[in-house]
């Protein structure tokens, strides 16, 4: 129970921090920022930031896994164990449901998502709960890349605190 408390308050601080307004940040913050053009600088780049820190835990958790759950056959497969297995072993619950068009994209859908649960209280948290959701997307897709597969993944949220992650696999 206590990772579980201290991962939301990480999660919590994170998001945080890149959305506290500075306006005259020194010298060494956000030095990437010359490398983007300069309608990217500001909210699309801290959700760059968040999910690409994401992508790298979802590698790290993917290294991590046994020699066995590395040989799935299917897409499917590899899916059904992100909504079970992982999604467990990340938040202490299943993901509520997956569905699938059978041509490479998934709807992964969790009703009460443990990071949205603090905001769930009122509607004018809505508009704020996607910036909590970068951070996932990008442990989503780096799972996925761990384990052999290209993907974009995007998420939406229509009530608190449920929300849905769309994957769509790349072709390569």
């Amino acid at each position: 129970m206590a990772d579980a408390v201290l991962f939301e308050f990480l999660h919590t601080e994170m998001v945080a921090e890149l959305w506290a307004h500075d306006p005259d940040p020194g010298p060494g913050d956000n030095i990437w920022r010359w490398l983007l053009p300069l309608e990217s600088w500001g909210q699309n780049m801290n959700l760059s930031v968040l999910e690409s820190v994401g992508f790298r835990v979802g590698q790290a958790l993917g290294e991590r896994l046994p020699r066995e759950m590395l040989a799935f056959r299917e897409e499917l497969d590899v899916l059904k164990f992100l909504c079970k297995d992982l999604w467990l072993a990340i938040f202490q619950k299943q993901m509520d449901s997956l569905r699938t068009n059978h041509q490479g994209t998934y709807v992964l859908q969790d009703n009460s998502f443990p990071l949205l649960l603090p905001m769930a209280a009122g509607l004018q948290y809505l508009e704020e709960a996607p910036k909590f959701l970068a951070f996932t997307c990008g442990l989503l897709r780096g799972a996925l890349c761990t384990l052999g597969i290209e993907s974009v993944v995007t998420a939406s949220v229509a009530a608190l605190p449920g929300c849905k992650f769309q994957v769509v696999i790349q072709n390569s």
